[in-house]
């Protein structure tokens, strides 16, 4: 019998994960924002990497404009790349901190993490770290990069090579294992509020490059004879078995997910939405975000709509819509991830008239499933585009 029905029978009457919610108290109680790591995309700026005193001064500056807009959550990207940017006995230091993955060279060793809570803690502002699972390095295939201590040097064995990127097999008990070590590991020593993962998972399809499994499904089928089916399967298991693990350290800490905008569009299933979508989780990235909400093995969604309404191939409001309709009946709570980035640049469209973002924040306060926001990502919102923030301040003082 496949292991996913296994799962389905065991866990239909979990007790839910109700988090931290203190600090919520609007129509839009969770108003979030993404700080991203990997190539020092908010934090910390390349000026800084390798300088403690430099790095922890940038924080000060993003968490005290955050706080000003009405943020009241930080997404924190402590994992990028199968590295640490946190003190950790597990995997090494990322090299987006210190300038050489697993070493401090010349500059204060710290805990940014233990650091960043305490920050964001005392701005009344909650902290959601985030991992991402399976990637091991960054549009490269040089390995040269990763420290002596990296678990890819013990076992390479766990990993393939797909797009001129190394991951760990999804396939492999090992992967999931490991996986679940380290949210152990953070969830018991970190004071935080959430795990978090974005919509990385299997990676995005490079043309017609076809992923290195085969091998593995041919020796762990599992009963699968749908390759596609048995990738699904490996992800499921994957969610279920670090949810469980977080229930198990703190029940209290929650777990989310920010999938890719669309799960399939409905002219390949009737019940995805009126979309046109190139790519999508269930088919693309197989990641079947369906399954956990209905099951409850994450606390809450946050799918990212980084388009404008009325896109033809990807509406905003019908993918709003469509995403307030899975939640309903459930337990899982609904934020919407959202794209201030997109305004800066734009020459023509809506992007360019400025109000894109207050149009899609007036469009969410009509749906009640929608409970939370977040943007992406920080060093963009932080710009002002076209006076995003001067919107994002007023409609959350009101």
């Amino acid at each position: 019998m496949k292991r996913i029905i296994i799962i389905l029978a065991c866990f239909l009457f979990l007790p839910f994960r109700g988090g931290q919610e203190g600090l919520l108290n609007a129509s839009i109680a969770f108003r979030g924002a993404w700080i991203a790591t990997v190539a020092n995309i908010d934090w910390p700026s390349k000026e800084a990497v390798g300088n403690t005193e430099a790095q922890q001064a940038e924080m000060i500056f993003l968490l005290d404009s955050l706080q000003s807009l009405g943020i009241n959550a930080i997404i924190f990207q402590v994992r990028p790349t199968a590295d640490a940017l946190y003190q950790s006995e597990l995997e090494p230091l990322s090299h987006w901190l210190t300038g050489k993955q697993g070493a401090w060279g010349e500059q204060t060793s710290w805990d940014p993490l233990e650091w960043t809570i305490e920050q964001a803690h005392a701005r009344e502002m909650e902290v959601h770290v985030w991992l991402n699972p399976y990637r091991v390095n960054l549009a490269t295939t040089d390995t040269s990069i990763l420290a002596p201590n990296h678990i890819f040097r013990r076992h390479p064995e766990w990993f393939w090579c797909y797009n001129k990127q190394w991951y760990f097999d999804p396939g492999l008990d090992e992967t999931r294992e490991w996986i679940c070590t380290i949210v152990q590991d953070i969830v018991q020593r970190y004071d935080i509020q959430a795990i978090h993962m974005d919509d990385y998972f299997y990676p995005y399809p490079a043309g017609k490059q076809l992923l290195p499994d085969t091998t593995t499904f041919a020796r762990f089928p599992r009963g699968y004879e749908d390759i596609k089916d048995w990738r699904r399967d490996n992800v499921n298991m994957a969610i279920w078995e670090i949810s469980e693990t977080i229930r198990d350290c703190k029940p209290e800490v929650q777990f989310g997910i920010s999938p890719f905008g669309v799960w399939r569009n409905a002219d390949v299933d009737s019940t995805g939405s009126a979309t046109k979508a190139g790519i999508t989780n269930y088919d693309d990235l197989y990641a079947d975000i369906r399954l956990w909400i209905q099951m409850g093995w994450i606390d809450y969604v946050l799918p990212q709509l980084y388009w404008e309404i009325g896109k033809k191939v990807a509406d905003y409001e019908i993918l709003a819509h469509w995403w307030a309709n899975e939640v309903k009946g459930t337990k899982c709570k609904l934020y919407i991830g959202m794209a201030p980035y997109r305004l800066e640049g734009a020459k023509k469209g809506p992007w360019a008239t400025g109000n894109e973002i207050s149009r899609q924040m007036e469009l969410n306060r009509t749906i009640p499933e929608i409970t939370g926001e977040c943007f992406y990502s920080t060093k963009p919102l932080l710009r002002n585009p076209r006076g995003v923030c001067d919107t994002i301040k007023a409609l959350y003082s009101e």
